[in-house]
């Protein structure tokens, strides 16, 4: 059966509330051939988000309905393995111990892209073998910084490298680390790595049927749009990170797939 991703709009609820919720799916599901495989709730901006395995968008709304009567917003299909890479879970969390509540993570995540620096131009002045073994140099680094900050790689994009965070703090940490790692390699090697990163941060349904679509886009723009050895970060970020990081208002540009100007910022590594 195919597998959806819902998203509801609960401000004024708790998590016990939300648990109480997902218990009634739970208690339902088995009459509609429905499973509800786990969700996502964020107390702060209000949302809920549902990994539901059905046999329609309609059959898992219907148990929604008759369960509490919470409808869902927004519902698309996704893929298993993206929720995964996403979200970090594609099932309910195991308590700790047999009394411990269930901790619920919010969905919102930070997107973050890695882009070799004319790679195209480093292929042919390097030639084919040469130049995969700097792509792979520069996984190993990136790779690397992800597995200390708990980032989780999506997909390798051919020249960098796309992730996930939980922690938009771990996020921009990793960047700066990712950053640092190529300024030590390029000290003792003879060919150099330039990389560019961005970076943005939203919910996993938002103005788009793709999973994260709108912040996967973002965050791939701001890349392509950063000087080399530099860190773009939207909004977003910038205002949830502005506290900890060294930031400079980059001002506001037109970026592809996007209608109005967008604000950049970049973030201080050295």
């Amino acid at each position: 059966m195919p597998i959806f991703l819902d998203r509801h709009n609960l401000k004024g609820l708790t998590a016990l509330d939300i648990a109480e919720a997902h218990r009634k799916d739970l208690d339902l599901q088995e009459q509609y051939g429905v499973r509800f495989l786990t969700y996502w709730f964020d107390e702060t901006r209000g949302t809920a988000f549902c990994l539901i395995d059905a046999p329609s968008i309609d059959m898992a709304v219907r148990v929604h309905d008759e369960a509490h009567g919470n409808i869902p917003k927004d519902v698309i299909e996704v893929d298993l393995s993206a929720v995964e890479a996403f979200l970090g879970r594609v099932s309910d969390p195991s308590p700790m111990h047999p009394h411990a509540e269930t901790t619920v993570d919010p969905a919102h995540r930070t997107i973050m892209f890695t882009d070799i620096v004319d790679s195209t131009a480093m292929t042919a002045r390097l030639g084919d073998v040469r130049a995969v073994e700097m792509v792979r140099a520069h996984d190993a680094l990136v790779r690397r910084a992800l597995k200390d900050k708990g980032g989780r790689e999506v997909k390798h994009t051919g020249d960098g490298i796309m992730a996930s965070f939980d922690e938009i703090e771990a996020a921009v940490e990793c960047a700066r680390s990712i950053q640092q790692a190529f300024d030590a390699f390029n000290l003792a090697s003879r060919e150099k790595l330039q990389v560019r990163i961005g970076l943005d941060a939203g919910e996993p349904i938002a103005d788009s049927n793709d999973l994260f679509g709108a912040t996967v886009q973002m965050a791939a723009r701001l890349c392509q749009n950063a000087e080399p050895d530099s860190i773009v970060v939207s909004e977003a970020v910038s205002g949830l990170v502005s506290d900890r990081f060294e930031i400079t208002r980059l001002g506001h540009r037109n970026l592809k797939g996007f209608a109005l100007p967008i604000a950049m910022f970049e973030i201080s590594w050295r």
